[in-house]
């Protein structure tokens, strides 16, 4: 666990995750990814911007973050392992032996690292944020994608739904020009890291939201000051009366 302190107030213990950090693919499984260069680079491999992001929220609010560095093309660190997805064509046909020595070393480290983050905090009574940094393409099988951010999160919880509800709104004060859409441009319920948490821990002890945040946004002259929004937001959400330093 990458640490810049620890976040928690009296209610909240935030913990950042990036699941698709890098495109890395190791020394053992080069040969398999010979000529996919370009593949490797692209959304298909990681999702670009995301740990700069995380690295950025870490240090603005001084708490812990924990990445995957492997490419998603290696093992979908954000698909369940009976998930077919999980999977890529460059890996589909390993044996199960195989499959199972990836998983083993490139799959469940980060499981276990996060769920036991999610536990210490629960034992020690407090209420874990958990925010899984993503980041999407502005254009995705020739659909232009409405939205700057992401909230995804599972709406048949009501203390997730109410804390998405909530931070679109605080997202919307602090930056009215930000399109900020809930569960979208993906399902906050569907297959994912905070999914398998969330049938470990009840709601009263964990609430997991995937920020997906526009790639088209990145590259813009608005994202220094969209990022602090989001550091903001988050800051007033855990704490309404801290303030969080300038900078």
């Amino acid at each position: 666990m990458n640490r810049a302190g620890v976040g928690c107030t009296s209610r909240f213990h935030l913990l950042l995750t990036c699941e698709h950090a890098g495109n890395r693919i190791p020394d053992a499984y080069a040969a398999r990814f010979k000529g996919a260069g370009r593949i490797l680079q692209s959304h298909q491999g990681w999702d670009p911007g995301a740990l700069n992001l995380t690295r950025y929220l870490s240090k603005r609010l001084a708490v812990p973050y924990a990445s995957v560095p492997w490419s998603r093309l290696l093992v979908e660190a954000n698909r369940s392992q009976s998930n077919p997805r999980i999977w890529s064509r460059y890996t589909a046909s390993l044996s199960t032996e195989e499959k199972n020595r990836i998983l083993a070393t490139y799959w469940w480290p980060h499981r276990r690292e996060v769920e036991v983050a999610v536990g210490e905090a629960v034992a020690r009574g407090e209420l874990v944020l958990h925010i899984a940094v993503h980041s999407f393409t502005p254009v995705w099988h020739g659909e232009v994608r409405t939205a700057d951010l992401g909230l995804l999160y599972d709406p048949a919880r009501p203390g997730e739904r109410a804390f998405g509800v909530q931070w679109q709104a605080c997202l919307g004060r602090i930056a009215p020009d930000l399109r900020v859409r809930r569960n979208y441009p993906y399902r906050g319920a569907a297959d994912g890291l905070t999914t398998w948490l969330r049938r470990r821990f009840p709601e009263d002890q964990y609430l997991g939201f995937e920020l997906e945040v526009n790639q088209g946004l990145m590259e813009t002259s608005g994202w220094r000051l969209a990022r602090r929004a989001i550091a903001s937001s988050l800051h007033t959400m855990m704490d309404p009366n801290g303030m969080l330093p300038t900078g």
